[in-house]
């Protein structure tokens, strides 16, 4: 598994982002049963550029905590089975790893979310990983129940890894 991290945020957090990315990644890989490797490439910014990001690919001209950008179009959410099928659009030549999208945090977000909720930067951190990655899978939240589904995974991929509140 390939998961880039790159932090370009002036302002620093004070927890070991690197190993939450990590460990979330891969639980919500091992959660979800992605039978591949994957590569997952997570950018962290600040509120300005992810406004800027927003602006640019959604069309919303103001900051938000993460977004995520999929590169596989699920018919439905973590369906695996055709992908192969499709292999020279989802998967890296060089590395044969399934090529799942992009991630990009606030850190801004990070640091007054954590607050506003009374929870970690650390909790905080890997909750914006944990529903990314569920983006990532082809899950959305535009509906009630699809909402709901979002966030019981989310919890469960969080609490097998002792990110609870």
């Amino acid at each position: 598994m390939t998961i880039n991290i790159e932090y370009e945020a002036e302002k620093m957090l004070d927890i070991p982002y690197k190993e939450i990315i990590n460990n979330v990644v891969e639980e919500a890989m091992d959660y979800e049963n992605c039978p591949y490797e994957a590569e997952v490439n997570v950018l962290i910014t600040d509120d300005e550029d992810i406004r800027q990001i927003n602006k640019e690919y959604r069309n919303i001209d103001s900051p938000t905590d993460v977004l995520s950008f999929p590169m596989v179009d699920y018919e439905t959410p973590s369906d695996f089975d055709r992908l192969e099928e499709m292999a020279n659009d989802y998967f890296n030549p060089e590395t044969g790893e399934l090529l799942l999208g992009d991630i990009v945090v606030s850190v801004d977000k990070v640091k007054e979310q954590a607050e506003k909720y009374g929870h970690s930067e650390t909790r905080e951190m890997a909750f914006l990983v944990a529903h990314s990655m569920l983006h990532l899978f082809g899950y959305d939240h535009m509906e009630e129940d699809e909402r709901l589904l979002m966030e019981k995974k989310q919890e469960e991929i969080l609490s097998r890894r002792g990110y609870v509140r």
